[in-house]
């Protein structure tokens, strides 16, 4: 028998907030966590912005040692996955472990250290590597050091689909939980990769914009739109089975009811065309939901600000909700974080979480430019105070992965 499965617990560090008050606050108010890089020189760097967190000093969250051993994004997803824990209430007196699981993706993994080795290599030699090098680096080290952390023994692994890992391991967190497998998963994303060689990467890639006003730069749906802009952080979201949840007297969220995935098979960077891979994932996910289309009162977009996934996405969204495509509020809080990467499908996830709470639809904000490519509801620099009952997230990788998950109010 399948079993429902629900949020109970939520935890984020982003560009607008380290704890998930602070950041839904944020996304309330139409904050822009998106400045002036301050992590390298960017002196010689064509980007200059990026979406930070902001005031981050890791020993304030980890003990001296922990923090020189971790590589950013294990930190990030550690302090994420407290915070999901405290708000969660689990307990080892009142959850059994053994059936607790950390599904916690990265896209990037230990970018940050995996330059800063490289740098010794090039200047002292291959003998000076450190020897914490592979453990802070590998992308599954998120996932590990969370379990380890919170003492979580059940399945613990890492899925690495790019922009899309956060939402897929949400998606298959829902469905180990749904089917039997796990009772409670930890599961989300995490990502660091504002470093030297990440914006280079990107910018060599023509993904970034090379805007210089934080407010014109991530500008998803925008008709001058010209590229993503970096962002970083981790969220972090607790699932429970429904009796499992009762039993223990946890604050219920919201039920996660719907997950569909697919593949473009198409590019290793574009979409395909007119979006029908990310329609097909939307598709599956309402399938899995049980419900109509038109009961779809929010959409999270992917919306990262570039030319193609834009109207790609809008096209994605006409062929999968048809005729309600006119009529659901669909926004992109990318302005507000920038693009996270791997971890932007957890705290975009948290997004819709808090939406059908607060009875809020976050904006997209610094929108000035309509486009006709993306004639949707896009909700452009004011919230809307409206209920929410279906709320839809949807994350759009690189290698054509595609992931949407949906949640709804829960009764």
């Amino acid at each position: 028998m399948e079993r429902r499965v629900v949020v109970t617990g939520l935890g984020a560090i982003t560009p607008i907030g380290n704890n998930v008050e602070d950041y839904w606050n944020g996304l309330k108010e139409g904050k822009c966590g998106i400045d002036t890089i301050t992590a390298f020189d960017i002196s010689d760097f064509k980007v200059k912005l990026a979406a930070e967190v902001k005031n981050y000093n890791a020993e304030e969250y980890l003990d001296k040692r922990s923090a020189k051993r971790l590589d950013r994004f294990a930190q990030f997803a550690i302090i994420a996955a407290r915070e999901a824990m405290k708000d969660s209430g689990i307990t080892k007196e009142n959850t059994d472990m053994d059936r607790v699981g950390t599904f916690i993706g990265s896209g990037m993994g230990g970018l940050e250290t995996i330059e800063k080795e490289s740098e010794v290599c090039c200047t002292k030699g291959y003998d000076r590597i450190s020897p914490m090098y592979i453990p802070m680096v590998i992308s599954n080290m998120a996932a590990g050091n969370v379990a380890i952390d919170l003492g979580l023994r059940g399945e613990s692994f890492s899925i690495a689909t790019a922009c899309a890992s956060a939402t897929h391991s949400i998606g298959e967190a829902y469905r180990a939980i749904k089917h039997g497998y796990q009772d409670v998963v930890f599961t989300g994303g995490t990502e660091a990769a504002i470093s030297k060689t990440g914006i280079s990467g990107f910018t060599n890639i023509k993904a970034l914009s090379q805007a210089e006003d934080k407010n014109r730069a991530s500008i998803p749906f925008d008709k001058e739109r010209n590229g993503f802009v970096m962002g970083e952080g981790a969220g972090v979201i607790v699932l429970e089975e429904l009796e499992h949840a009762k039993k223990r007297g946890a604050k219920i969220y919201a039920e996660i009811c719907g997950y569909g995935a697919s593949s473009d098979a198409y590019h290793i960077t574009s979409p395909a065309p007119d979006g029908e891979g990310g329609a097909r994932a939307m598709i599956s996910a309402i399938k899995d939901a049980n419900i109509n289309a038109s009961e779809i009162d929010y959409i999270n977009a992917h919306g990262t600000s570039t030319h193609l996934n834009d109207s790609c996405e809008t096209k994605a969204i006409k062929t999968a909700l048809k005729d309600n495509a006119k009529n659901v509020m669909v926004s992109s809080t990318k302005g507000n974080t920038g693009h996270l990467l791997g971890a932007a499908g957890a705290v975009e996830a948290i997004a819709c979480i808090k939406a059908i709470e607060d009875n809020f639809v976050p904006p997209t904000i610094n929108y000035k430019v309509p486009d006709e490519e993306c004639d949707l509801d896009i909700v452009p620099n004011e919230g809307r105070n409206i209920k929410i009952n279906y709320a839809m997230s949807n994350s759009l990788g690189f290698g054509g992965h595609n992931s949407t998950i949906i949640f709804k109010r829960y009764e």
